[in-house]
């Protein structure tokens, strides 16, 4: 991986990892998801609208582009950033971060069924095994009560997370990154924009609160998007994810700093098989057999000068 991919990883992995933190903050306020939701993808928009619009060819880029657009705002934005955000109502910032670690496990699988001819291996299918036991013991604690229905919002979350980078890669990769990113923050917006004005608060947050929104809005959003969809066409979208190595580390931490959450022996075996697993899931296991990774096919054809450049 080149240094820019290396800069870009190190810096996702840090500003993916505190909005656990800020949305916890956000709902125990308490505030609405959807509240939440509008206040950053608006936040995001607003941004990042006139740097994109100053590209040019805007308006043109959206008509040609705007079903996969319309598809990665709604399986990246509009449906997971609700269900996180409502879930962390019952679950804690940590266990929220530790469960989206999923994310480069279930992305493995699904790349399968977007062209990756990869061969999945005994060391991939084995990592795939441990990350889902690491789900497990994360899980089965909370597995009564109202703490179903939280993991199952994560879960679907996770889901959305691993599928909309192969739609990127796959149909957007041609898409400058700005005109992808403010239009769908554009339209999650125009979306949480009525349920956000219905439960609207009666008085004004405190300092924390608000610092916590525009924390989300302008770095977990507007920055986190640029440098994400940046890494997506550096490294792939399989890859690309494997930032969230880092997440869970940094969202447990901060929990526990911050808001006293609990470090327990279950949170911590959780952890170490979902870290091991997902670093075996996404590792290379050899040449592709009749075809081409589709996490690696722009990497692979972007030198001028013939050579591969791997990420």
């Amino acid at each position: 991986m080149t240094a820019r991919g290396w800069f870009l990883f190190s810096l996702m992995g840090v500003i993916w990892g505190i909005p656990y933190l800020m949305i916890k903050v956000a709902v125990d306020a308490p505030l609405s998801p959807s509240m939440v939701v509008f206040t950053r993808c608006a936040l995001g928009a607003l941004l990042l609208l006139p740097f994109a619009i100053r590209q040019g060819g805007f308006v043109r880029t959206i008509r040609s582009h705007w079903r996969p657009m319309l598809a990665f705002a709604c399986i990246e934005i509009v449906g997971p950033w609700f269900t996180l955000t409502d879930a962390e109502r019952h679950l804690s910032s940590s266990t929220a971060g530790l469960l989206i670690a999923g994310v480069p496990i279930v992305g493995v699988v699904l790349a399968r069924f977007f062209g990756d001819t990869e061969r999945l291996g005994l060391r991939r299918g084995a990592g795939l095994a441990l990350g889902l036991a690491g789900v497990g013991v994360l899980t089965v604690p909370h597995l009564t009560g109202g703490d179903a229905r939280s993991l199952g919002e994560v879960l679907l979350t996770v889901l959305g997370y691993s599928t909309a980078p192969l739609i990127a890669a796959r149909w957007l990769k041609d898409v400058p990154t700005l005109q992808l990113t403010a239009p769908c923050l554009a339209l999650a917006a125009l979306v949480y924009a009525t349920p956000a004005a219905v439960t609207w608060p009666s008085t004004v947050p405190s300092a924390s609160v608000l610092s916590a929104l525009i924390g989300l809005g302008v770095i977990c959003t507007a920055l986190a998007f640029v440098a994400f969809l940046e890494l997506i066409k550096e490294v792939g979208p399989t890859r690309a994810t494997v930032f969230t190595y880092v997440n869970p580390a940094i969202a447990v931490a901060a929990g526990a700093v911050l808001l006293d959450e609990p470090f327990t022996v279950g949170i911590a075996i959780a952890f170490t098989l979902i870290l091991a697993g997902s670093v075996l899931a996404t590792a290379a296991s050899g040449p592709a057999k009749g075809g081409r990774p589709v996490a690696w096919s722009t990497r692979q054809t972007s030198r001028a000068d013939g050579r591969v450049e791997s990420p």
